[in-house]
């Protein structure tokens, strides 16, 4: 998907080390889906495969008067030069080796250029320069290949996938491999680059995007691609530690997955609602983000809302965020504790396992997104959830905590019209004077 700009840094991303740290203080709360476990996830390096169209229309010089081929070259060496030390990256081509008409052979063609790994940057650059656009477009066989590159691991893998064209050689399908590949289990995410812009290959890279959970853009410059790959490659270093686990929101509180913090994915359709539950222990503060990622172009003017409610429905607290423009992740997050709800009715009380009194919130997230037409509404959008709980901040006192409440605040807001009005009023008596005077 397109975007002028870098997309939000995620709150989810910033809350993950907490979700982590805080896991001693709260290992006794339940959770129905299963529990993200750090184990050996913050030893393993961020890890990116780039899967490069050579096929032989990407001799095709229509890109700011350059080739296809050229761009991707020129593009590839900007981000190599920008590679963080920590991150494992790794190229592999597709239709770039073999020269001949035997269409079944040119289908084999897909081969590691440089495998995945910390990267000797003129050794990739070199490797990078030397190819020529050769043969056919076997995608689907290319990203099976990717995943056997990056391996299984317990952090997020990213494939960044560009073409010049959809697949000429299925089977295998792409979007079916990419489904076979999501439904595996093995923390990979697909994100496509489309440099030709005929529907059929915008529909078939918006596919393998949406089946993974990745994005999709439809690249027009040089300078888009290379910022586009350098966001991607950056993005894997941002959210490798800790690999979210799946879990299935409801539409009522009282069926919803109760969790422990961590970090979730789910997938959440346009203007829908899901809801999720947590239990808060008495002088626990409750923090959650939420990061809706927009996978393919939607409507202008949308918006993401994420709520804690009691279980009877009532508001406790709410977070928002909203855009108009197309964006990569629109995020927003909120933080309560059982302080908070002095004054006000409380969410539903329960007895813990350890005896304690604990509080069950209800974390609702909403969307006003709507697909553009002619696009796909399903799958759902993906959605990353991050649940944390720490020690209740201490509450404000005195003036300033009654400040936003009843009749402190009509009371404040009372005498500040009345001083105004005393004086614009002395102001204008003033002004009359003088001019009377003169």
């Amino acid at each position: 998907m397109t975007t002028g700009r870098r997309p939000k840094a995620r709150l989810g991303s910033l809350l993950a080390a907490l979700a982590i740290t805080g896991g001693a203080l709260l290992s006794g709360l339940p959770a129905h889906a299963d529990e993200p476990s750090a184990g050996s996830a913050g030893k393993e390096a961020p890890r990116v495969d780039l899967v490069l169209d050579v096929s032989g229309s990407m001799r095709e010089a229509d890109i700011q008067g350059k080739s296809r081929i050229a761009v991707a070259q020129q593009s590839l060496n900007e981000v190599i030069d920008a590679l963080p030390a920590e991150t494992d990256f790794g190229i592999r081509t597709l239709g770039a080796n073999y020269p001949g008409n035997d269409k079944a052979q040119g289908c084999l063609d897909t081969k590691q250029l440089f495998p995945v790994g910390k990267t000797n940057k003129t050794e990739a650059k070199t490797a990078v320069a030397t190819l020529r656009p050769t043969g056919w477009t076997p995608i689907g066989l290319a990203l099976r290949g990717a995943a056997e590159d990056l391996g299984k691991g317990e952090t997020t893998r990213r494939v960044v996938l560009i073409t010049d064209g959809e697949d000429s050689c299925a089977p295998p399908d792409p979007c079916d491999v990419a489904r076979e590949l999501a439904a595996q289990g093995i923390h990979l995410v697909i994100d496509t680059l489309g440099l030709a812009h005929d529907d059929k290959t915008r529909q078939q890279l918006l596919c393998i995007a949406n089946a993974t959970g990745g994005t999709y853009t439809d690249v027009r410059t040089q300078e888009q691609l290379t910022e586009k790959v350098k966001q991607l490659v950056d993005r894997s270093n941002d959210t490798y530690t800790v690999a979210p686990v799946k879990t299935t929101g409801t539409d009522k509180c009282e069926s919803a997955p109760v969790l422990a913090p961590g970090v979730y994915s789910d997938r959440e359709k346009f203007s829908e609602h899901r809801t999720y539950r947590v239990p808060v222990k008495a002088g626990q503060e409750l923090r959650a983000s939420v990061s809706v990622a927009l996978d393919r172009p939607v409507a202008r003017d949308y918006g993401v809302l994420l709520q804690a409610t009691s279980t009877t429905g009532q508001e406790l607290v709410r977070g928002t965020d909203a855009g108009s423009g197309r964006t990569d992740v629109i995020s927003t997050g909120l933080r309560w504790s059982t302080d908070d709800s002095k004054g006000y009715a409380t969410a539903t009380p329960s007895a813990s396992a350890s005896g304690k009194p604990e509080t069950t919130v209800c974390l609702v997230i909403s969307n006003s997104l709507a697909a553009q037409p002619g696009i796909a509404a399903d799958p759902g959008l993906p959605l990353e959830l991050t649940v944390d709980l720490t020690a209740a901040s201490p509450s404000p006192d005195g003036l300033a905590m009654g400040l936003g409440r009843g009749w402190i605040l009509l009371l404040v807001l009372t005498l500040a019209g009345l001083l105004t009005g005393l004086l614009f009023g002395w102001i204008a008596r003033w002004r009359i004077a003088v001019w009377q005077e003169n």
